[in-house]
């Protein structure tokens, strides 16, 4: 198909074309493209063999998106800098060293280096103050550019699977940070192997194991309907889920399962049972409940457009009653990981299954992260970046109420919602506020 849009690019029949994807083995940018430079928003080069972008990449003036993901680039492209309305660029999987100053473009609103080599940031990162989402996760970064501190529109941040000994105090400063990943860093992986080794779950043999359909894939693993007994047992339908192994916009997968095993069980969360031993290909999973199918996911994921926010379909439509339901149960999932010392990291809508009558379950541990290495105060600081995102949580569920909502819930979700994170409520104050909202 990408070769099929190269030869009409060539041919000239892609004429005012907004969007072009090309993953064809490219070794060299088309000049083609240019021919497009009235019209070309979204261009798409990722998984090719580019290790440059022609220097005058600014001539596409309407450029807003660009994903060169999967590519060669051991250097951030200077060219890139020069181009005014980009808004969003992507350059996952490459073996970037360097980012050069100029190379970000201050209009940059989503930028995403996960999964290069990339030793140290320019101070001019923080000249991009529309930055609301940013992925640097699998690099070699110790630090983050002080200049950062002034974002104040920063939502989301991935720093998973680096080598930060420490965090940046400035972090918990910033207004509306909401998302935050930290695993799998110096800090933070003796604390998953203490966790594993102090929580540890039962091994189930993978031979026990026979896999049914696929429930779902994420960018950390795959999720299958499986039948656990041996034979002559009965069988007990489960979850599992196997790990592929590769570092992903969240951080490593090991952290994931340390993050699993160290929630433990909770009825409103979907965690690990068990760990699969004896996989033939050495791949690591995990066992989980299988939730019951009459549950569905609450939302999608962010999409370029909306950038840090879920897209719920448009007939998303429920009574304030199953919105605080949600909200309730969701509100005692984190309120349970808190006290465990385990942040989520992704507390979204799109990790959510809900049903009208059996309220909510949260599941996805990827962004998770343990605070055992921080001090008390530093950590529930720093769970209060979480309060935010149930914030957001709490908005999206009562925009779409088709009745009132109690003015208790909407004058909480403005609580979680405030730029000061220290005035900001827990989560034991909200699950108290939504069950009294909740009492006959």
């Amino acid at each position: 198909m990408d070769d099929d849009t190269l030869a009409e690019l060539r041919a000239g029949r892609l004429a005012g074309a907004k969007r072009i994807d090309l993953s064809c083995g490219l070794t060299e940018f088309p000049r083609e493209l240019f021919d497009l430079a009235d019209s070309l928003e979204t261009l798409n080069l990722s998984g090719n063999a580019l290790d440059t972008l022609p220097n005058d990449l600014h001539r596409l003036r309407r450029l807003r998106v660009l994903f060169c993901s999967d590519n060669r680039f051991t250097t951030l492209p200077e060219a890139i800098g020069q181009c005014d309305g980009l808004d969003i660029v992507g350059f996952k999987a490459n073996q970037i060293r360097s980012v050069p100053a100029a190379a970000l473009p201050p209009s940059l609103r989503w930028l995403i280096l996960t999964d290069n080599r990339i030793e140290e940031l320019p101070d001019t990162l923080g000249h991009c103050t529309r930055m609301q989402k940013l992925m640097l996760a699998g690099n070699r970064l110790r630090a983050l550019p002080p200049s950062m501190a002034a974002f104040d529109r920063l939502e989301l941040l991935r720093i998973s699977a680096n080598r930060f000994e420490t965090l940046p105090e400035w972090l918990l400063s910033l207004p509306r940070l909401s998302w935050l990943a930290c695993a799998g860093n110096p800090f933070d992986t003796q604390a998953e192997d203490a966790a594993i080794a102090a929580r540890s779950v039962p091994h189930i043999d993978w031979r026990d194991l026979t896999l049914g359909r696929k429930l779902g894939e994420g960018a950390s693993g795959v999720i299958h309907q499986a039948s656990l007994g041996t034979p002559g047992q009965q069988q007990q339908q489960v979850a599992v889920k196997l790990f592929k192994g590769d570092v992903t916009s969240d951080g490593w997968p090991h952290s994931e399962m340390a993050a699993c095993i160290a929630a433990g069980e909770h009825p409103t969360l979907i965690a690990a049972q068990s760990r699969i031993d004896g996989h033939p290909e050495g791949t690591e999973g995990l066992v989980m409940a299988l939730v019951d199918p009459s549950f569905v996911t609450l939302a999608g994921p962010p999409s370029l457009a909306s950038c840090t926010r879920d897209v719920y379909s448009g007939d998303a439509r429920w009574p304030a009653r199953v919105a605080l339901r949600i909200a309730r149960d969701i509100a005692s999932a984190m309120q349970h990981l808190h006290a465990r010392g385990l942040l989520h990291g992704d507390l979204y809508a799109h990790n959510i299954l809900w049903q009208a009558e059996g309220g909510g379950r949260l599941g996805d541990f990827g962004a998770a992260w343990m605070t055992g290495a921080l001090g008390a105060a530093q950590a529930r600081a720093f769970q209060s970046l979480e309060m935010r995102a149930f914030g957001c949580l709490l908005e999206e569920l009562l925009e779409r109420c088709t009745d009132t909502p109690p003015p208790a819930v909407a004058a909480l979700k403005d609580r979680c919602l405030q730029p000061d994170a220290a005035a900001r409520p827990s989560f034991a104050d909200a699950l108290a506020l939504l069950q009294q909202a909740l009492s006959p």
